[in-house]
């Protein structure tokens, strides 16, 4: 509880602080980079035989990552916000779902044994997605506040940005879970469906034809994510272009 409680009560001088942002914004991308490229290059295995060994491997180390990015987030938040409340909560609800979510659906054994597994599923991704959420705006205020563009503000422009690709993957996981095969085609729920989402996810924020043929709610949201997109681009350059740099020190 000790550490805990440090953790959450931490504070640090201004300048500290901006070194704290530029480090976590910069370990989420590097994180997010993995995932992404992890998702989207080793999916097919997956979606062919998630039972194989292969599979469970792949949905072993892709957990492990997973975990890890949570957590990131979680540590980018106290940056933003000395409300304890709010990192308790966050952080207990992301202690909670993270370990329901691996003891429930780990490949090689399941620890507790769930009798509606789609239900498990929805709970655990509809808690993770308002935490995405949450930071996403808390990062996004961080980001345009300020009058000198520093090095944080880089990395979180990124971050943000591969942060909405994977909440909207969230969001088309909360959907195709709730409505199994809104995404066009029959896809096994958990970490398939999810892969899927998120590469449906990317190929709107990037422009490409997914080749998939979702429900109207799906590609409604989905111009919603792309228009997104294309305003964050247009605001985020406007907004980092037009900012001073920070005088170097003399000396």
């Amino acid at each position: 509880m000790g550490f805990i409680s440090k953790w959450l009560n931490r504070t640090l001088p201004a300048a500290e602080l901006q070194q704290e942002k530029t480090k976590d914004y910069r370990n989420i991308v590097l994180i997010q980079v993995v995932i992404v490229v992890f998702g989207l290059t080793l999916s097919q295995p997956i979606l062919e035989d998630s039972s194989s060994d292969l599979s469970k491997f792949i949905i072993t180390v892709f957990s492990l990552f997973g975990t890890v990015y949570t957590y990131l987030l979680c540590d980018l938040l106290r940056n933003f916000t000395r409300n304890r409340t709010l990192l308790v909560i966050i952080f207990t609800l992301l202690a909670v779902t993270i370990g329901i979510g691996i003891l429930a659906e780990f490949p090689y054994y399941k620890v507790i044994e769930v009798p509606d597994r789609q239900m498990l599923l929805l709970t655990v991704h509809g808690l993770l997605f308002p935490i995405e959420v949450t930071v996403i705006a808390f990062a996004i205020r961080d980001i345009f506040s300020g009058s000198h563009l520093t090095p944080d503000k880089l990395w979180g422009a990124a971050c943000v940005f591969l942060m909405v690709g994977i909440s909207f993957g969230s969001l088309y996981d909360l959907l195709t879970i709730l409505n199994p095969g809104s995404l066009g085609k029959p896809i096994e729920l958990g970490f398939p469906n999810y892969s899927e989402c998120v590469t449906y996810s990317f190929c709107v924020l990037g422009g490409m034809e997914s080749g998939l043929e979702p429900s109207k709610l799906i590609r409604n949201i989905a111009t919603l994510e792309a228009v997104w997109g294309s305003l964050y681009g247009m605001l985020i350059i406007g907004k980092l272009l037009g900012l001073p740099r920070l005088p170097e020190k003399q000396g």
